[in-house]
């Protein structure tokens, strides 16, 4: 007996059968969730560590936090949404996706190694 989830509106059913044998799709969704736990985990240890430091270090460790956590549940909608295509045999490729996380966190990055030589620089962690 299959176990399933109730259906939710507007979203595609999970297979009960395996259509993918080499699981690309499967282990891609389990990527994106383990960037995201990363990065959700490597914007705490920074919030906690910037404390001491400077407020702006500590907002920016929070908006990691925050930006692994919505990367977390586009991840968990993304996997529903592209069943329907590779049922279907259509291509699921959305390259708006990669460019947007791609770019997002490259600011962030940036962002972020910019305000901590700029703390550096004018002596905020005295």
């Amino acid at each position: 007996m299959s176990r399933r989830s109730p259906r939710r509106p507007g979203r595609a059913e999970r297979p009960d059968a395996v259509f993918d044998p080499l699981l690309q799709h499967e282990r891609t969704a389990l990527a994106w969730e383990r960037t995201a736990i990363a990065s959700m985990v490597a914007g705490l240890l920074f919030v906690r560590v910037s404390t001491d430091w400077h407020l702006a270090l500590t907002v920016i460790g929070f908006a990691q936090v925050i930006v692994g956590a919505a990367i977390l549940v586009w991840a968990g909608y993304h996997y529903d949404e592209l069943h329907g295509p590779l049922r279907a045999g259509q291509s699921p490729i959305s390259p708006n996706a990669t460019v947007v996380v791609g770019t997002a966190t490259t600011a962030f990055t940036g962002l972020a190694t910019i305000t901590a030589l700029a703390a550096g620089v004018f002596g905020f962690w005295s």
